[in-house]
Formats: C-alpha cells, sequence, structure tokens
C-alpha cells in the first residue's frame, strides 16, 4: 500500500478525545488531526514521539489529515491506523505474500456471518476448496523488556471475543477459519495472546485453534511512502 504524497512528519504533542491528536509542524506552528485508531494504543503514543501524517483531498472532512505511523524515542516504526490492517492483508493475500492463504477465485471484504452479527473481514472463495473465513487483527503492543514480544489485544475486547466465537463456528462447520495477525511494529518479533490483559480472549483463542481455527501472522515493513506486509512471524501459545 502506496502514500501518495508521501506522509509528512510532525511531533506528537497529545492524543486526545480518541479521535483527535495534536501535533507540532517544524515550524511550531500546531495541528490537529484525525486518529483512526480508538484502542489503548499502549507504547505507540508518547509525547514526543514522530508522527507520519497523511493528507486527504476530499474537502468534506474537517480534519484533512491522518495520523498513520508513529515513531518512537526507541526507533520503533508503528502503523496506528488501524484501517489499514484489513488493506494490507487484502493485498498480501492478492500478491502472494502470504502463501498459506493462495490459491482462491474470489476475495470479499466485510461479509456478513455467524450467529452473532458478525462481519468477516475477508472471505475466500473458491470452486474447489471449502470458503476460507479470515478475521485481521493489528499487533502494535511490544513487551520492550521480552525480546521482541508481541501481544493482541492491547485492552480487554469483547468484540474480538465475538470473533473468535464466531470463527469457531465457522470451522466446525467444515469451512476454514483463520485468525491473521498482522505486525505493524517494526519491534515485534513473535506473537502470543495477551492473556494478563484479556484472559478470556486468551482461552477462547485456545479453544478456538482446537476446533480448527488457524493463527497466521505476518509482519509489516514500513516507510513514509509505503506499508505492505513482507514475512512470518511465529505465533507462541502461552
Amino acid at each position: 500500500m502506496q502514500f501518495n504524497p508521501s506522509l509528512e512528519s510532525a511531533k506528537l504533542i497529545k492524543r486526545y478525545k480518541r479521535f483527535l491528536t495534536d501535533i507540532e509542524l517544524a515550524d511550531g506552528s500546531i495541528r490537529t488531526i484525525h486518529c483512526a485508531n480508538t484502542g489503548a494504543m499502549t507504547g505507540c503514543a508518547e509525547p514526543g514521539n514522530t508522527v507520519w501524517y497523511s493528507t486527504s483531498d476530499n474537502p468534506k472532512r474537517k480534519y484533512p489529515n491522518s495520523w498513520e505511523i508513529s515513531q518512537t524515542q526507541q526507533g520503533h516504526s508503528i502503523c496506528v491506523n488501524t484501517a489499514r490492517a484489513n488493506q494490507l492483508a487484502a493485498e498480501a493475500i492478492a500478491n502472494g505474500t502470504i502463501t498459506e492463504l493462495a490459491g482462491y477465485d474470489q476475495l470479499q471484504p466485510e461479509v456478513k456471518y455467524g450467529n452473532e452479527n458478525s462481519r468477516i473481514d475477508i472471505l475466500l472463495n473458491s470452486e474447489t476448496k471449502p470458503n476460507c473465513y479470515i478475521e485481521v487483527k493489528s499487533v502494535t503492543l511490544l513487551d520492550e523488556d521480552n525480546n521482541g514480544q508481541g501481544y493482541f489485544p492491547d485492552a480487554v475486547t469483547t468484540r474480538g471475543q465475538k470473533h473468535l466465537r464466531e470463527l469457531t463456528e465457522m470451522a466446525n462447520n467444515g469451512n476454514r477459519a483463520v485468525l491473521l495477525f498482522t505486525v505493524l511494529h517494526t519491534g515485534i518479533e513473535k506473537v502470543s495472546a495477551a492473556h494478563h490483559i484479556d484472559a478470556k480472549y486468551s482461552n477462547l483463542l485456545k479453544i478456538a485453534q482446537e476446533q480448527g481455527v488457524e493463527v497466521l501472522c505476518y509482519k509489516a515493513e514500513l516507510s513514509e511512502s509505503e506499508i505492505k506486509l513482507v514475512s512470518a512471524v511465529k505465533f507462541i501459545n502461552n
């Protein structure tokens, strides 16, 4: 996924009201930009971080700039725009980067499914194999003291718990079900469920795996001009 024009940089002042972020530009002026991430953003939004932001040409937007990447003072880059995860996943499936998901005829985003009124992020169809239901999650929480260990989620997620139940149902019905972690933090080298943050999610994930849900983790390469998923990393059960 390329940025056109390329992202511009500024210094993070603060994030507030979930969707808003104040930044300081190179000339010292202050600008308010949109933040698409409503999560905890632990370790991703420290004052003084470098913010890389995009600019929309939509005249109806109140805040034309969007926070895309946070560059931490430890040197890590993190994609904080949660809307990018699905785009990156679809692109990586289409271009063959995610080899485990190759060989399907059609990719459909945001398809209704399940008994809990959900929408699957990506549905893959083929005339020769079962449907593949893919739930995409962003991993941005790094344990700095644990050798590149990343965790999901970074806060209790009842929505994520629901998605695991839905995926488990799909697997039990004879479909292929995949939980795809997009690792959007350059410091993360392996992923685990954050049992210490959301024990219920962690336990549901273990059950889902036992029932046939697959877990894949792919890491992104980030720059001011492009973000793309490039390589698999390990998922480690607790």
